[in-house]
This record gives structure tokens, sequence and C-alpha cells, in this order.
């Protein structure tokens, strides 16, 4: 049976971004050659990754057989760096590509974006989850947070969640929906959601 994973800002191909990110890669190569294998280790070929925005850096032909490389049906959520949807062979790489989606994975509604959405579908009640990405590591991911906390301190559960690679929770990789909530909804230690 078929698994849906659920990933953001991988940036393949930016170099600048390992910098930004102070991700633990050596060079471009290193960063895409790990990130690759990191996730064809747990997306099998006949499973579905959620892409959240930012994939690739100015796309190029040759970049084609590498995202082929990577397994899994690929829908792209697009992101602000996600310049190439225009292309067409860009575009036969993935199922869809859309600015927004909303899926059901088990018995959870899941708000898929790349920017956070403060006031998504549900959020007042807890009855969906929102994953997002576009924040990084950055002061606009602290706001977020934030926001997050004082929600949370007016008995609102704001059940959104950051899955940018670079997150501890992501480490690099496309995870699954019981992963993300494991970890943040049933970690010990709140001040890391």
């Amino acid at each position: 049976m078929s698994k849906k994973f659920y990933i953001a800002d991988t940036h393949f191909g930016h170099e600048n971004v390992i910098k930004f990110d102070g991700r633990p890669f050596v060079d471009i190569n290193d960063m895409n050659t790990t990130m690759r294998d990191n996730w064809n280790e747990v997306v099998d070929k006949d499973d579905v990754v959620y892409i959240l925005g930012d994939f690739m850096w100015k796309f190029k032909d040759t970049d084609y057989k590498f995202v082929k490389s990577l397994n899994g049906r690929k829908r792209l959520i697009k992101g602000n760096h996600d310049k190439a949807t225009h292309s067409s062979k860009f575009k036969r790489l993935f199922e869809q590509i859309t600015d927004y989606e909303k899926v059901v994975d088990g018995d959870i509604t899941v708000i898929l974006c790349h920017y956070p959405i403060i006031a998504y579908d549900g959020s007042f009640r807890g009855r969906n989850v929102h994953l997002y990405g576009h924040v990084h590591t950055t002061d606009e991911g602290i706001m977020v947070e934030t926001f997050k906390t004082l929600y949370r301190d007016k008995d609102h559960p704001m059940r959104m969640y950051n899955v940018g690679c670079m997150m501890p929770w992501m480490d690099y990789r496309p995870r699954t929906l019981e992963e993300i909530l494991d970890y943040h909804e049933k970690s010990v230690d709140k001040s890391l959601v």
C-alpha cells in the first residue's frame, strides 16, 4: 500500500541555501546526492510525495534525470522559487502542480501550502493540520512559532507544522504525517514545536 510523504524547501541545485540554512553539506553535489539518497531510503516508487514549494533552483534540462531519480509520485505545491513551472519538461515530472491543496491522510484533512497560513481551514478547532515551508529557520519562522504559542495559550491547538527539509524533525528527507505528528504532538518538550 502506498504512503503519503511531505517535504518543503529542498532547493535542489541552490548553492547559497547551504550557507543560508547552515546545512551540513560540503557543496551542492554533496547536498543533492545526500538528499536524493535520504529521499529514496524512505519513499517507494508508488508513494506520493507532496513537495510544499521551493523544490529546485533554476531547473535546467540536465536536471530532468536527477528529478526522475527521486522515488515516488511527485506533487508540487508551488513556492516562490519554483520558476520552472512554465517548462513542459519540468511539468512532466509531476502528477500535478498547484498553489494550494487540501488532502485527506488517514482520517485527517491536511492543508498544504508553501506559505504558513495563520487562519487555515479548521485551525480554530484543531480539526485539520496545516503543513507549510518557506520560513526556514528565519525571523519569520520565529514569528509563526510565537503566534502558534499565543493561540495555544488560548486553548486553540493550532496544528500547523513547518516541513522544511532543514528542520530537525525532517532531517533532509520526506516524512509521513504520522512521523510529523508523532514528533510534535507526542513530544514531551513542547518548546521544540
